[in-house]
């Protein structure tokens, strides 16, 4: 798929995984509408490229995702490229979840991928082709202990890609997949850390060693490496690629 002058959108583009993909879409000559909740991030994060434009958008609130994706496609024309990004990943034991803390992660991680993809892919023309993405999990693939919301959402999101790839198989030329990184060495982890480091009495590389057990070669990843599955998606020998769930974690899940 050529990227030149096609308009490409990213939620949560200002920070980790949605800013690599986001620059990665320019470089190779997109116009890019990053989002996200801060406007100073999405700012920080524009200032290198002219081709990535920050659009303050809070994909938990459908008027904010309606009205924030019609000004982009105002200036610069129809969502081809669709990668939603935007989650939180937030957790505790099962038991000591709230109703709240329940839907605030379904709110952000899977009603944000539906109004996202919704909305982008009615600026679509039908003869257009597209690729919609979506970043979820290897929660998405298998159970995660002391993070049953997060877990729920990152299995709903394939859900939906397996429903949106067989209902516009026939009728569209976009594909939707997702992708299923393990553990990023990204600001997510990070966060993580002083309170692995107070549970476990252990300094910061070893509490980023216990993170990384999770992925099946035992080393965090890196951000480039989901960059260059989600590129690879958005090309056109990817074009038979559809309704699939791309695992980034080291090995089989």
């Amino acid at each position: 798929m050529e990227h030149i002058g096609k308009h490409a959108l990213v939620t949560g583009g200002g920070s980790g995984i949605g800013r690599a993909i986001a620059e990665a879409l320019a470089d190779a000559g997109a116009e890019v509408t990053i989002t996200g909740r801060r406007a100073e991030v999405l700012e920080e994060a524009g200032r290198g490229s002219k081709r990535l434009h920050p659009l303050v958008m809070d994909v938990t609130d459908a008027a904010s995702v309606r009205d924030g994706i019609a000004a982009a496609v105002a200036e610069r024309g129809p969502v081809a490229i669709c990668v939603a990004n935007a989650g939180i990943a937030e957790g505790g034991p099962f038991l000591k979840l709230s109703l709240r803390d329940w839907r605030q992660t379904m709110t952000t991680n899977l009603d944000g991928v539906f109004l996202t993809f919704q909305a982008a892919l009615q600026s679509l023309p039908e003869d257009v082709p597209g690729r919609y993405i979506v970043v979820s999990s290897i929660a998405g693939v298998r159970g995660l202990k002391n993070a049953i919301p997060y877990t729920a959402s990152k299995h709903g999101v394939i859900g939906l890609i397996h429903g949106l790839s067989e209902e516009f198989m026939f009728k569209r030329p976009v594909t939707f997949n997702a992708l299923c990184p393990g553990y990023v060495d990204t600001d997510i982890v990070h966060n993580q850390l002083p309170g692995l480091m107070r549970r476990f009495d252990v300094d910061r590389d070893a509490a980023e060693a216990i993170i990384a057990k999770g992925n099946r070669h035992k080393r965090l990843l890196q951000v480039d490496e989901t960059t260059a599955a989600a590129m690879w998606l958005c090309s056109d020998a990817a074009r038979s690629v559809n309704g699939q769930s791309i695992q980034i974690a080291g090995g089989q899940v």
